[in-house]
């Protein structure tokens, strides 16, 4: 069983820090949050490491928001609703397609500086997107530039304080609300930091797979630390795991964006054959868990590891000014896109469910609020549609800021908060590091790409003998990763075991279909509760 803390500690024997608001992570999300926010009120930023180390630094595709006069956020709400597979709320996906175009407005007033054509923002087009809508910026850099957009303004507000390499340990939680966090400082020492709010903008948890897109730092800190807080947890069985990331020996699992299929490129299997056409009707253009399984499907029919991507029909200059990091990236690996097929692999990407909020990004935990890839706000159902992503960010960034500024100062008082499992025994770094590509192998074998009850059986049995590691006393950022980690494995192979179906992100051989009749619902857990149900009440999907 997960315990409420990773440490045993006294409150009252810790040194303690003051703010009005706390946001832990320092993508997109927490960044613009935090501006946002310090428009009137003080708010420490904590970032585990950088404060440019985060998933939106590695956004390469874009941000989806209706900006051209023949788009309409009608036709955006369709095609994020069609990419969710009948499980998205409909009164967030309104939220994301009605108040995206601001935000945008937001993003140049801080200095993002989008790419364009002939005086107008230069679109592109990706998977299951019906319009050309995708902002981008240097071509395939756009993550880069918001979050150096963001970065520097944040660094020169007075009202932010930013502190690097601070690790969030845990959510100190007192009669129900959030009222701070556990704080390993850079030299060891925690720290307890005291807030009206907190705000969890942490991203996701590729790391959970040994082949990801993400970071290292992706490791599912927040999801973890708000679950082991009591917040609900909500459609983390619904993991995307994107098409095309480089397979090469020697080169990393790079994400090469689903922009280059939208400006025309296609993908073959080792023979050579085109074969999209035969698993959906917008070809490469699919949603991205169907081209995901279909790529598999073909790898695993030639008795192949990879399929290729080729865009070597476009011109020379369209690919590297469309793609300039792509290009470089590849050609490093001796890979040249104007005139080679690219081997490409699916990969772990994004988490489409994480801590339940509400329209304000208000988790079930008062004072607690979540953000970004780790938010569950139903904005992306069962599949998230290409590029929303960011767009989610800030759009509920901005609300968030909106709920937080109703909050009442909750004193300085602490009080007599502590906890104690007794730890004695420690990890070393080896066994930490063996401990996590264990994890990692035992996701992708059995909670990977396919399910099936019997090898969900297995992990959910395998993850509950790892548990028995929270009883050792964690002092390095790794051991607490891997907690992190553990915590959130443990809760998407029981949501995938539970559902007997296959939707979106999801996919069961042994229950192949969609099952709208018994499974449009969502499966909620929390710490105090296990495992619950809750019905989809949309009426028009």
């Amino acid at each position: 069983m997960v315990p409420r803390y990773v440490i045993d500690f006294k409150l009252t024997e810790l040194e303690m820090y003051k703010t009005d608001v706390l946001i832990i992570g320092s993508g997109i999300a927490g960044l613009y949050t935090a501006l946002k926010i310090s428009e009137d009120k003080n708010v420490i930023l904590l970032s585990k490491t950088a404060l440019t180390q985060s998933n939106t630094r590695y956004a390469q595709g874009g941000i989806a928001a209706v900006t051209a006069e023949s788009d309409s956020p009608e036709l955006h709400r369709q095609d994020t609703l069609i990419a969710g597979a009948g499980i998205c709320l409909n009164e967030a996906v309104e939220v994301l397609v009605n108040e995206g175009p601001s935000c945008i407005t937001d993003l140049i007033d801080y200095g993002t500086k989008f790419d364009e054509e002939n005086g107008a923002f230069a679109l592109t087009k990706e998977g299951a997107h019906s319009q050309r809508r995708i902002l981008h910026a240097q071509g395939d850099a756009t993550g880069a530039e918001i979050v150096r957009a963001l970065s520097k303004c944040a660094l020169s507000n007075e009202k932010i304080t930013i502190l690097e390499n601070h690790f969030t340990l845990d959510l100190v939680t007192h009669q129900g609300q959030c009222i701070g966090a556990l704080v390993r400082k850079p030299d060891g020492q925690v720290i307890y930091i005291r807030a009206n709010a907190i705000v969890l903008a942490t991203g996701g948890a590729g790391q959970l797979y040994r082949y990801t897109t993400n970071p290292e730092i992706a490791t599912g800190d927040g999801m973890a630390m708000a679950y082991r807080a009591g917040a609900y947890i909500k459609d983390v069985e619904f993991i995307q795991f994107h098409p095309t990331s480089l397979c090469y020996p020697g080169a990393p699992r790079f994400l090469i964006s689903e922009a280059v299929r939208g400006e025309g490129a296609v993908l073959r299997n080792i023979k050579g054959e085109r074969f999209m056409e035969k698993y959906h009707p917008l070809k490469e253009l699919a949603p991205r868990d169907v081209v995901a399984r279909a790529m598999v499907s073909e790898m695993e029919s030639t008795g192949s590891t990879f399929v290729y991507l080729d865009i070597t029909h476009e011109s020379e200059e369209l690919i590297k000014h469309r793609f300039p990091t792509i290009y470089k990236v590849c050609l490093r690996y001796g890979l040249d896109m104007v005139t080679d097929w690219i081997p490409v692999a699916p990969a772990a990407h994004y988490i489409m469910g994480g801590i339940k909020t509400d329209l304000y990004g208000e988790t079930s935990t008062k004072r607690l609020f979540a953000c970004g890839e780790v938010s569950c706000t139903g904005v992306h159902g069962a599949n998230r549609l290409a590029s929303n992503s960011l767009a989610e960010a800030l759009v509920f960034g901005r609300r968030i800021a909106e709920r937080i500024g109703e909050l009442e100062d909750i004193g300085d008082e602490v009080p007599a908060v502590s906890f104690s499992l007794m730890r004695q025994h420690t990890m070393n770094n080896d066994t930490v590091m063996e401990r996590k590509l264990r994890l990692q192998k035992l996701m992708l074998a059995h909670v990977g790409l396919k399910r099936s009850e019997k090898g969900l059986t297995k992990a959910v049995r395998e993850l509950e003998r790892y548990v028995k590691a929270f009883r050792m006393k964690v002092e390095k950022p790794e051991e607490m990763e891997y907690l992190n980690l553990l915590t959130c494995a443990c809760l998407v192979a029981n949501a995938a075991l539970f559902r007997e179906e296959s939707r979106g992100g999801h996919y069961r051989e042994d229950f192949p279909k969609r099952d709208d009749l018994v499974w449009r619902k969502h499966i909620v857990q929390s710490i105090e509760d296990g495992v619950l149900e809750e019905r989809n009440t949309n009426e028009d999907e």
